[in-house]
């Protein structure tokens, strides 16, 4: 009797580790409702005296803010003083002669060396570009930092250093098909190491993802499921993030961007509309702590197309597909 007492005292036990670990690993998120309005604090800038495509990305390089214009027809990256947003000059020729660029994929931003490196993804390498000796000679030639693998190859990344990027990793499957991955890339070697975290039973993963060395995460965001995915950076999962449109899941919307993370706390713009129409731009951007509780919702009120965040000014520099194209929102108060 004793015997059957202690085995039922075990699966007891055993059942309550199991929901408890459950809860902490799978958050479920039905309202997230807690709205800021800022569209008031959106301030734009002007780029007057350059023409800068519908589709562009910033980024932070020291003092520098560099805009990576995808659909430029000459100059591909357009720097700018970061404290006064004052246009200084353009950069990374586009064609196909050994000086150019041919199909830009994303900017590498080494701070500590103050260089940023360019994918080519029609080359097959990447570029390096020291932003001081780019600035003194408008003749400078890049050089080739890396090259890259066409069956498996960084997509969008965090450089850290030479030997250790964080970012989303394309194999291409079949024809026109691909799945992306969360990796560690080696610069110098071009050893690619996947993360062994997967969400289960994924048939058309869409994701892109962020990572902080400071919080020792990496996150993943869906773009056709409300789903979020927190892993440490030596790949334990610590929770997946549902959201309230979690059971209602459709090939034909769009629910997260690109996240980044900014100070303690992730940022990610959401849509939750559908793909092929004026929904699919998010207008709002989500905020979580680190460990994936819901923060608040910031109502920009303008279509997103890309974000940085600049810690040297506390404030998110943005792209929009909407009347105005470029501004700043500053981050003072908000998180």
């Amino acid at each position: 009797m004793r015997f059957f007492i202690c085995i039922l005292v075990l699966i007891v036990l055993i059942g309550c580790f199991g929901c408890h670990s459950n809860a902490v690993t799978e958050k479920y998120q039905n309202e997230r409702n807690r709205i800021v309005d800022v569209k008031d604090r959106v301030k734009a800038f002007d780029a007057e005296e350059v023409l800068i495509g519908g589709f562009a990305q910033p980024y932070l390089l020291g003092n520098y803010l560099l805009i990576a214009d995808h659909k430029s027809l000459d100059k591909l990256v357009h720097v700018f003083d970061s404290q006064t947003l004052c246009y200084i000059t353009s950069c990374v020729n586009r064609g196909e002669g050994p000086e150019e660029v041919l199909n830009m994929g994303c900017l590498g931003i080494d701070e500590t060396r103050r260089i940023f490196y360019v994918s080519d993804h029609a080359k097959l390498k990447i570029f390096s570009y020291p932003i001081d000796s780019m600035l003194a000679n408008s003749f400078y030639v890049h050089q080739v930092k890396a090259e890259m693998n066409a069956n498996q190859f960084p997509s969008e990344y965090q450089y850290i250093n030479d030997t250790l990027c964080i970012g989303r990793v394309i194999c291409p499957i079949g024809v026109n098909d691909y799945r992306p991955c969360v990796a560690k890339w080696n610069m110098l070697t071009g050893e690619i190491i996947p993360y062994t975290y997967e969400y289960p039973n994924m048939p058309k993963k869409r994701a892109t993802c962020a990572a902080s060395i400071e919080n020792n995460i990496y996150v993943e965001c869906y773009s056709k499921y409300d789903l979020m995915t927190i892993c440490s950076l030596d790949g334990q999962l610590k929770c997946n993030v549902y959201g309230p449109n979690w059971e209602k899941e459709s090939k034909d919307n769009t629910y997260f961007g690109m996240p980044i993370i900014c100070k303690d706390k992730i940022l990610v713009p959401y849509s939750g509309g559908k793909t092929r129409s004026d929904e699919y731009y998010p207008t709002k951007v989500l905020i979580f702590d680190v460990d994936g509780e819901y923060f608040q919702t910031l109502n920009i009120g303008y279509k997103i197309n890309n974000f940085c965040y600049d810690k040297y000014n506390d404030q998110l520099i943005l792209n929009f597909n909407d009347d105005i194209q470029l501004a700043t929102l500053s981050m003072d108060g908000i998180i």
